[in-house]
């Protein structure tokens, strides 16, 4: 019991670990590449941050100033996404369809007794295996990117790296 909590906390750990790196990565490349985000991507994303908004938070509409947050976020995952893809492409980075298969078994496994309608849905609805595609290459090409990068490690204590995470301390 002990071996499976401590392998437990061991993998979120390193999920903790890897998405601040991710994060400082992707932060790193928003300072250094700033260009105007095209229009219609910058709407798009600005209208799935807003229903995503509206989902959650009970119909309230949000303020001026919670809007202007939200144009920047969609500003920002616009040029990171479009930044991401073209490092991407010159680098001829793509998800293989093993690998597709491998998260959409995952995806699946998420409802158990319903795995078979799952895969029916991703297998006859484009748009919903792009969606499952995206987070893959993404993490591809963030792969890449930190292989070319210089990244060191360092050494903290388990309270440090996961404060600001939203993870039990204890």
């Amino acid at each position: 019991l002990r071996k499976a909590g401590r392998e437990r906390l061991e993998r979120q750990h390193a999920q903790v670990s890897r998405s601040k790196l991710k994060r400082k990565l992707l932060d790193a490349l928003a300072e250094k590449h700033s260009f105007p985000a095209p229009k219609n991507l910058l709407e798009s994303e600005l209208d799935n941050i807003m229903k995503q908004v509206a989902q959650s938070g009970g119909g309230k509409e949000p303020t001026d100033a919670e809007k202007e947050e939200y144009k920047g976020i969609a500003e920002r995952r616009v040029r990171l996404g479009l930044l991401l893809s073209e490092i991407g492409r010159r680098n001829n980075i793509q998800v293989g369809e093993e690998e597709l298969r491998r998260a959409l078994a995952a995806e699946a496994s998420r409802y158990p007794g319903r795995e078979r309608e799952v895969i029916e849905f991703y297998q006859k609805t484009p748009e919903a295996l792009v969606q499952l595609r995206a987070p893959l290459y993404e993490d591809k090409v963030i792969d890449f990117i930190l292989e070319m990068a210089k990244v060191t490690d360092r050494t903290v204590s388990a309270a440090e790296l996961i404060r600001d995470e939203g993870l039990p301390t204890d």
